[in-house]
C-alpha cells in the first residue's frame, strides 16, 4: 500500500511541499471540495495530480455516526465498508481554512493513489472526512486524526522560525543539492510520462545562488509563493538584471522541506520540475533557501537553472 496512507497514522506531522506544477487549488472551502482539489493539483506539485475520489453519500452517512460518538471502526462496518480499510480525518477550522489546513497537514496522505471513496459530514466549525481505501489495497487498523490550527496564545510569545536544514551554511547546501541533481542526471529518469536519457552534469553558479537567495528571501519575508515576485519580474528577469548572459532560464520553487533530500526529491517526484532538472539545455544551476517569517513559518527553496551563452 501507498506509503501515504500509512502516514494517517502521523497526519499532524505532514508538511506539504508547495511546488508550483499541477493545477491550481482554486478557492475550494467545503472539506469534499478541498479533498479534490488537492488530489486533482497534486498538493500543488508535490505529487502527481490524480482522480478525484467517488464521493458516495453511504460514507457521509458513516462520518455522520462518526460525528455523533460511535467509533469510526463500527460506523463503518454498520454501512458495510470494511473497517481495516476505512480511516478519518477531524478537522476543526472554519470553511475557508479546511484547504490550507489539509494541505499543510494532511495533504500526501488524501492524495494517495490507494484511496477510492469519500464521504463527509459538518456540524458548526467541524468536518468528519471519511476515506475508503481501494478494494485491492492490502488492509491496515482504522486510523484517526484530528487537525486544527493552533490555539492562539493571548501572551503572544515568539513563534520560532522553521529550524534550517542539517548542513545550514549555504555553499554546503548547494553541494548537496548539485550532488543529488547531477546524479540523477547522470542516470537518466522518467518525468512523469516521458523518459529522459541521461544528461551532462550542471555546474554551480554563484550568481544563479544569489538570485535564487533573493526571491527566496522575499517569497519569506513577504508571505507569498510565486515564480514572478511582487514587482513582476520572472526568472529570467531576475537573472538578467545581475548581468548573466544567457539563452534560457528555468526555475523550480517549493514551500516546507526540511532538507536537501526532501525538497530534491519533491521537485522529481513533480513531472514539470522533474523536466526542468533533467533538460540538457540548462548547465548552470544555484539554489537557496529562506524561512518565513509572517503567515508561514516553514521554508521556501529556489533553484535557479540556466543555459549559458
Amino acid at each position: 500500500m501507498n506509503s501515504s496512507w500509512q502516514a494517517l497514522k502521523r497526519v499532524t506531522l505532514v508538511v506539504a511541499a508547495g511546488l508550483t506544477a499541477g493545477p491550481a487549488l482554486g478557492s475550494a472551502t467545503d472539506a469534499l471540495s478541498a479533498v479534490q482539489a488537492l488530489r486533482e493539483g497534486g498538493c500543488g506539485g508535490i505529487v502527481p495530480a490524480t482522480r478525484p475520489l467517488r464521493h458516495e453519500l453511504a460514507l457521509d452517512g458513516v462520518a455522520q455516526q462518526w460525528a455523533d460518538g460511535l467509533a469510526l471502526a463500527a460506523a463503518a462496518e454498520r454501512s458495510g465498508y470494511p473497517s481495516l480499510a476505512t480511516s478519518g480525518l477531524h478537522v476543526a477550522s472554519a470553511e475557508a481554512g479546511i484547504l490550507e489546513l489539509l494541505r499543510r497537514s494532511a495533504c500526501t496522505v488524501v492524495t494517495s493513489r490507494d484511496l477510492r471513496g469519500v464521504g463527509v459530514y459538518r456540524r458548526g466549525l467541524d468536518s468528519w472526512i471519511v476515506i475508503t481505501a481501494d478494494n485491492r489495497a492490502p488492509v491496515l487498523p482504522p486510523s484517526v486524526a484530528r487537525i486544527a490550527p493552533p490555539v492562539a496564545d493571548t501572551r503572544a510569545p515568539e513563534v520560532p522560525l522553521a529550524p534550517p536544514p542539517r548542513s545550514a551554511a549555504p555553499e554546503v547546501l548547494a553541494a548537496q543539492a548539485l550532488e543529488l541533481v547531477n546524479g540523477v542526471r547522470a542516470r537518466g529518469t522518467r518525468c512523469g510520462e516521458r523518459q529522459f536519457a541521461p544528461a551532462p552534469p550542471l555546474a554551480l553558479s554563484g550568481t544563479l545562488g544569489n538570485v535564487a537567495f533573493g526571491h527566496a528571501i522575499d517569497m519569506a519575508e513577504h508571505d507569498y509563493f510565486e515564480h514572478r515576485d511582487l514587482n513582476g519580474q520572472s526568472p529570467a528577469d531576475r537573472v538578467r538584471a545581475v548581468g548573466y548572459r544567457e539563452k534560457l532560464v528555468g526555475e523550480n520553487i517549493a514551500y516546507g522541506p526540511k532538507s536537501v533530500e526532501e525538497v530534491v526529491q519533491g521537485w522529481l517526484d513533480s513531472p514539470g520540475h522533474c523536466e526542468n532538472i533533467m533538460d540538457p539545455r540548462f548547465d548552470a544551476v544555484g539554489f537557496a533557501y529562506a524561512a518565513g517569517h509572517s503567515g508561514r513559518h516553514g521554508l521556501y527553496w529556489v533553484m535557479d537553472l540556466a543555459e549559458s551563452l
